[in-house]
């Protein structure tokens, strides 16, 4: 859906999760061999794979100012089942925060946003507003009040509508 460059650090794997259902088509790279292999899940994963997307994308709508797109498990229940580590660098003693158990894509997930907490770039995460993409992008403008995914695919569409229901 989008032109825009990857999340960075760890982000890049929650849009990439979020990424995987294509509103508009209806297609779930879920349902693909190579799509679940992309993510590190099996098939029996899917079922939590595509919970925890959805709640993701009701909080990346949060982020970018709107209502939850449906009735959705809070992302923080979903979370508290992924324990985190601090892990401390013996070399010069920094200090980040790992999952427990690398495996699981919910304990990626919950590394991924503890490490965009502490960055500052959690909030900057959010899902494009228009009600038939709903796809995650990371927004880069310098006020942090981007809209959609792509200026030239969802805003254009949205700038259309609104001069349109004008006249």
């Amino acid at each position: 859906m989008t032109e825009r460059s990857p999340a960075p650090g760890g982000l890049a794997l929650v849009e990439a999760l979020v990424n995987t259902l294509d509103i508009e088509s209806g297609a779930d790279s879920l349902d693909t061999a190579e799509g679940r292999a992309r993510l590190g899940i099996t098939r029996d994963e899917v079922a939590d794979a595509r919970a925890l997307r959805e709640s993701l994308r009701a909080v990346l709508l949060a982020h970018a100012g709107h209502p939850p797109h449906r009735e959705v498990t809070p992302l923080g229940e979903l979370l508290a089942g992924a324990p985190l580590l601090v892990a401390v660098d013996r070399r010069d003693g920094s200090a980040t925060l790992a999952p427990a158990d690398e495996g699981p894509l919910l304990s990626r997930i919950a590394a991924a946003v503890a490490e965009a907490l502490v960055a500052g770039t959690w909030t900057r995460l959010k899902a494009c507003e228009a009600e038939d993409c709903l796809w995650a992008y990371y927004d880069r403008s310098p006020a942090g009040r981007g809209r959609w995914c792509s200026m030239q695919v969802c805003g254009a569409r949205a700038k259309m509508r609104r001069y349109r229901a004008k006249g």
